[in-house]
């Protein structure tokens, strides 16, 4: 069994997201976009505990604009991109979080993914 935490917290959304961009990095579909569009990965992931803290803990310690960050890379992710990040993220989340915790965190990803491709591929 997975060492789960019982309540999100800076710790476990670090080790979430640590997990979670490892396996991205390997992923046959992901991996090539992200590693060619992705610098400084330590600074990366970052600035991503930095996102999911201001999420899931209202920290207001990410300062960025998500949409900014992924319509300049429009030309090489898919809808379908996201629908395998999200699947990942269901895993990795799921490994890491307790259940209810893995629970919101997946349903916070899911409305983030929706209105990020709504921004790159329906924007009027």
């Amino acid at each position: 069994m997975h060492d789960q935490v019982d309540r999100v917290d800076e710790r476990s959304l670090r080790e979430l997201v640590e997990r979670f961009y490892a396996r991205v990095r390997e992923d046959e579909q992901l991996g090539p976009i992200f590693n060619d569009a992705i610098q400084d990965w330590p600074e990366h992931l970052d600035k991503l505990t930095a996102f999911w803290s201001s999420v899931m803990l209202t920290s207001g310690r990410y300062k960025g604009n998500p949409l900014a960050a992924h319509i300049k890379h429009r030309d090489r992710i898919t809808p379908e991109l996201f629908d395998r990040w999200l699947a990942l993220w269901q895993l990795t989340t799921s490994e890491v979080m307790d259940q209810d915790a893995a629970r919101i965190i997946q349903f916070k990803a899911s409305r983030i993914a929706e209105s990020l491709q709504l921004g790159m591929f329906f924007r009027l």
